[in-house]
């Protein structure tokens, strides 16, 4: 097993990741993962790491603290629970997948016919190099990026590349049997510009004409989708069944284990089938009723849970920080609750990153504090603001509140 901190690709569970607090793992979860099963990867958490259970910004699991021995343990609990796992390629689809009343396609089934074909191509890629497939509804992903993009569009699909939905380069529609072997030209051309090469350093270097080279007969022209209210995986959402999800959010994006298993005994008693994990750092609880979504609701709140899309908790975005993260010079995640309660009235996305890479958030925010040298530097709305003492932070937070306040009318 691959224990090295490798700069510029992602854990795994065959191939766990070196931090501050031991191993990191990532289980990216296809479709529901029953109550059982998720309960059971809580409990291995524990017992093979530090309890600690992260949802990442594109919907993955995560479990931190683990050893070299402990590992592989990990792993085989993950398949004796019968959790399945994605593997080669990420291929990312909205989180309701087969379940969402409004999806035009499935995106989930569309995406396993995709890797199944991408696992016999032998197609090496830079190891961050993605796909996303987007059914349509509600839950999208207009707001990841990814190499390679499919968005349901009429009865085919929209092609896009190197971005999120606004940035990516669009290139035109494909029919929705032609999907596969799309993926597989477009990453080719990926694979001819070597191990490290991202769709956008193609773009930045040669334009798109060789992606549509390479898909020429099968392009379709079509304009882009139009832009969609942004994806909201907090609250209630409808299923085909008539039953419903409930989405709530990981405060910063982790939880300790053991406030899952209580998670999962009040989904239970709710009558919940199973989870999903969720882009935006949520987990979606399947298959409730309707006269069950109160109780259960107070339930994940009362554990501490985010249940109100309004929560201030919800525009902090933190990494780890120190000691979590060996980069780190700020402990980021223990300063965000603070820093959320600073900003309740803040407008805007506040970035704290324990180092100036970076890592949790790669979009503009209206507050970023990262750290340096046991210090913050404050940038509010990209422009410098100052560097302060962690333990002034609050303070100069505040001041800075008021003078953006007085600024804004």
């Amino acid at each position: 097993m691959n224990v090295a901190l490798r700069r510029g690709a992602c854990p795994a569970l065959a191939a766990p990741m070196a931090t501050g607090d031991g191993l990191l793992a990532r289980v990216m979860a296809v479709g529901t993962v029953a109550l059982d099963a998720f309960a059971g990867l809580c409990a291995a958490a524990r017992a093979h790491g530090n309890g600690v259970i992260e949802i990442t910004a594109r919907g993955s699991l995560q479990v931190r603290g683990l050893a070299p021995e402990s590992a592989p343990l990990l792993a085989d609990a993950v398949a004796a629970f019968g959790i399945g796992v994605a593997h080669g390629i990420p291929v990312a689809v909205d989180p309701l997948a087969g379940l969402d009343p409004q999806e035009m396609i499935d995106a989930g089934a569309l995406a396993t016919s995709v890797c199944n074909s991408l696992a016999t191509a032998s197609i090496r890629v830079a190891p961050k190099a993605s796909v996303l497939i987007d059914g349509g509804g509600p839950l999208h992903l207009d707001a990841l990026v990814a190499d390679v993009r499919l968005c349901a569009q009429g009865d085919g699909l929209h092609v896009a590349i190197g971005g999120d939905a606004v940035s990516a380069t669009p290139l035109g529609a494909i029919a929705l049997e032609h999907a596969t072997q799309a993926v597989g030209r477009l990453l080719a051309v990926l694979a001819g510009r070597g191990p490290a090469a991202r769709a956008r350093d193609v773009i930045r270097a040669e334009g798109a004409d060789p992606f549509r080279r390479a898909m020429a007969e099968l392009l379709i022209e079509a304009p882009a989708p139009a832009a969609r209210p942004s994806a909201e995986p907090i609250g209630i959402h409808a299923l085909r069944d008539d039953r419903l999800a409930l989405g709530v959010g990981l405060p910063f994006g982790h939880a300790n284990a053991l406030t899952l298993e209580q998670l999962v005994e009040t989904a239970r008693q709710a009558g919940a089938a199973g989870v999903r994990p969720a882009p935006g750092r949520a987990l979606l609880i399947i298959g409730i009723g309707a006269d069950a979504a109160p109780s259960l609701t107070a339930g994940a709140e009362r554990l501490g849970l985010i249940v109100e899309s309004c929560d201030p908790r919800r525009r902090v975005i933190a990494c780890p920080g120190a000691p979590i993260c060996s980069s780190a010079q700020i402990p980021a995640r223990a300063l965000a609750p603070a820093i959320a309660a600073a900003v309740a009235a803040w407008r805007g996305t506040v970035h704290v990153s324990g180092c100036a890479k970076g890592c949790a958030h790669r979009g503009a925010a209206a507050l970023t504090i990262v750290g340096r040298d046991g210090r913050c530097d404050l940038l509010a709305d990209g422009v410098p603001a100052g560097n302060v003492a962690v333990e002034t932070l609050l303070h100069s937070i505040a001041r800075l509140a008021a003078h953006r306040e007085a600024a804004h009318g």
